[in-house]
């Protein structure tokens, strides 16, 4: 049997909704989703008229859990997590369920509403360090809230509101009071005033998806998309007149998520109104990556997720495996004003700055862009994403215009600011030839109106030097030197 080089982590989620099976792979701090897949079992359905998982169910989940056992097995997973949540806690026959799991071969533990709503809040700052609001937690039997701030987990709670109670609520016209009452009861009403919801589900992630749709968003990438208030009023008008049959041709939506968009942007909307929230920001990490966060000591959480991520992507994809950091080090004298939110862009685009060398020379800033755009990268909007994509566009060849979607995505500064990174990266990368030595013994800066490069060894100065020596200068407004 082949020996797995990095170990392998996966976790089974035994949702209200779906199962689902997700294998990682790759740093602590951000590791890789190696595999992912879930099944639409509906445990939950039936739990509102009977109280118990319904037969139907039962054999789906059955089935899925003796897969993803065995596809765990065949993969040497190396630590392996099992967790059910609300529908198995609350149903008659949930013991029933974990014995199906323990049959085939599955330790599951069953995860408390509090430490369900735990776990969600450290997926969204496993995500989103920076986020400063209140996370919810949508989930087929119950949802989740958490106060989250400065890296942080606050209040916690669980509710019974999973998306799949919902329906009867309406039916009734009780669910706007409900929401109310139970938030008031518990101490949460108004306590997400002008604070974002960070929303974390697959069925709000849904919505996001059908906005992304009908507004003809540009970068189909759902983590840190954001909805205000009205935008969720109305995407309710929408899925008023809007057939099944549009619906699934929705890119990314899963046809399994349809029956219950309408209820999820129901709730969503009485919780935006008693909480008081500013509008929402949607989490592609929620419990599953919570679960690994809250694992890692507090030097990794502490790291940078998308410096960890794009560092990883260089040291794979790239030539020189130290080259990106050092590039860095070596241009950011040009940028000393960069803010903080900046320069770890600035650093990210040198980690990714040699990832096109192994496609068609035609292409090569393509694959700049699109790797920029459509990564699977955390703790970055779509601004951020645009930037880095546009220094990698200009350092890679693609000259200093702005390709679409960039400009629907960032500002004229913005994009201007990342030319003149890539500028600087073009020629940091073509002095050196990529290599770490003669990038360590050269040295470039801006003093007075100059742009003053000393190459270390001058026979390194060539004429594909001087060219990009002075494109950088024309850049910064300034004249070329050489020291």
């Amino acid at each position: 049997m082949a020996t797995v080089e990095e170990p392998r982590t996966a976790i089974i989620d035994i949702g209200s909704n779906s199962i689902r099976l997700v294998v990682y792979q790759g740093p602590a701090r951000l590791p890789s989703i190696l595999f992912n897949e879930k099944v639409l079992a509906g445990l939950g359905r039936s739990l509102a008229q009977s109280g118990a998982i319904d037969a139907q169910a039962m054999a789906m989940a059955q089935t899925a859990l003796r897969r993803f056992a065995a596809l765990a097995r065949a993969m040497e997973i190396s630590t392996l997590r099992t967790v059910a949540t609300a529908a198995v806690r609350d149903a008659s026959n949930g013991a029933e369920l974990i014995a199906v799991a323990e049959a085939a071969g599955l330790e599951v533990q069953i995860l408390p509403g509090e430490k369900e709503a735990e776990a969600a809040g450290y997926g969204v700052l496993s995500g989103i360090p920076d986020a400063d609001g209140i996370v919810g937690d949508l989930g087929g039997g119950s949802l989740e809230l958490v106060r989250v701030r400065r890296g942080e987990l606050l209040r916690r709670a669980s509710f019974p509101l999973g998306v799949l109670r919902i329906a009867a609520l309406r039916e009734k016209g009780r669910l706007d009071r409900q929401v109310e009452q139970l938030l008031d009861q518990s101490g949460w009403l108004n306590a997400g005033k002008n604070l974002p919801f960070y929303l974390v589900g697959g069925s709000w992630r849904a919505l996001a998806r059908l906005d992304m749709e009908t507004t003809r968003y540009p970068l189909p990438v759902i983590h840190q998309y954001a909805m205000p208030p009205e935008t969720v009023a109305r995407l309710r008008r929408t899925l008023s007149h809007v057939g099944r049959a549009r619906l699934k041709e929705v890119p990314g939506l899963s046809a399994g998520r349809i029956p219950t968009l309408s209820d999820a942007a129901a709730l969503l909307s009485c919780l935006l109104k008693h909480l008081r929230s500013s509008g929402t920001v949607v989490s592609a990490y929620g419990l599953r990556e919570g679960l690994l966060y809250e694992t890692l000591g507090e030097a990794e959480r502490g790291e940078d997720p998308l410096i960890v991520a794009t560092a990883e992507e260089g040291r794979r994809s790239g030539r020189f495996p130290e080259h990106g950091a050092l590039l860095d080090r070596w241009i950011a004298p040009l940028f000393a004003d960069d803010r903080a939110a900046e320069a770890r862009l600035r650093i990210a685009a040198c980690h990714l700055s040699d990832v096109g060398w192994r496609a068609n020379p035609d292409f090569r800033a393509e694959r700049g862009v699109e790797i920029a755009l459509h990564g699977n990268w955390v703790a970055i909007d779509a601004r951020g994403r645009a930037m880095v994509a546009q220094a990698l566009w200009t350092a890679l060849g693609g000259a200093t215009d702005s390709p679409a979607p960039l400009p629907a995505l960032a500002s004229d500064t913005s994009l201007r600011r990342a030319v003149q990174w890539g500028l600087a990266i073009r020629l940091g990368q073509r002095l050196s030839g990529g290599l770490a030595g003669p990038l360590a013994q050269a040295s470039v800066r801006l003093t007075g109106g100059t742009l003053s490069l000393d190459p270390g060894d001058p026979a390194l100065y060539g004429e594909a030097v001087q060219k990009r020596h002075r494109a950088l200068a024309a850049a910064l407004g300034v004249q070329p030197e050489l020291a």
